[in-house]
Order: C-alpha cells, then structure tokens, then sequence
C-alpha cells in the first residue's frame, strides 16, 4: 500500500511538473500584454524551449485597464538586457499558453534588466476565434 502511494505522488509530481521542493532562488520580472488569452499562473517562462521560469502573478493594471503579469526567473539563469522581449506563444495547435522570452542584445549603452522590472517590448498571444 505504502509502495502504490508513493508511486502515485510521483506520477502527480511528474505530471504537475514539479522540479523541486522548497525555494530556489529567482527574480521577478513584469510585462503588459493588451491580451493574454488563456496564459495561466505557473505557466513556463522559456528560452528556445528551455523552462527559465514560471508565471507567478497575473493582475489588471486598474489605471491603464492592461494585464500585468509577473514574471519569476531562476537566477541561476542570470540577468537579461533591457532590449528583451516577450511573447505569449501556445505549445502545438491546442496546448498550454506559455511565455517565450527572448533575450536582447547585450551593449556598452544596454542596462540588465533587475528585480520588478518591467519588459517592454511584448507580443500578446494569437487568439483563433472558430
């Protein structure tokens, strides 16, 4: 009994994706979007593919009436410049929304992007109405 239900906690830790338990060091980093179709709290925050992160908030902006969602990167993934930009992208034809980060480039005049600060140059996710 002992053995099936910690074969199961595995299965549900797999599934859920989960990396580790505990805290592991990260940064939070804000994008708007005009749309965020349905990008979820947890969803990744990758790199070519690369799970970077995950979304850990996602508000109204009550002045500008925009989304906010916040960003948390792993640190052990470093900083980014402030010429990065970020996409709401769909994995396949119908799966998860997640958001694809894309490094800029790195300059004597470009600044790194730092904790809470804000990703300017965003892309809102493709909505098919059918």
């Amino acid at each position: 009994m002992l053995v099936g239900i910690a074969a199961l906690l595995v299965i549900i830790f797999k599934v859920a994706d989960v990396k580790s338990i505990g805290n592991q060091s990260s940064y939070q980093l804000k994008a708007y979007f005009d749309n965020i179709g349905s990008l979820k709290v947890r969803s990744p925050v990758k790199i070519g593919g690369v799970v970077v992160g995950r979304v850990s908030d996602i508000s109204l902006d009550t002045e500008y009436y925009t989304p906010v969602v916040t960003l948390s990167i792993g640190t052990q993934y470093g900083y980014f410049p402030d010429t990065s930009s970020a996409q709401i992208l769909t994995s396949g034809l119908i799966g998860e929304q997640y958001i694809s980060l894309v490094p800029g480039f790195v300059d004597d005049d470009v600044d790194m992007l730092q904790d809470g600060d804000f990703i300017e140059d965003t892309k809102s996710a493709l909505c098919l109405r059918i």
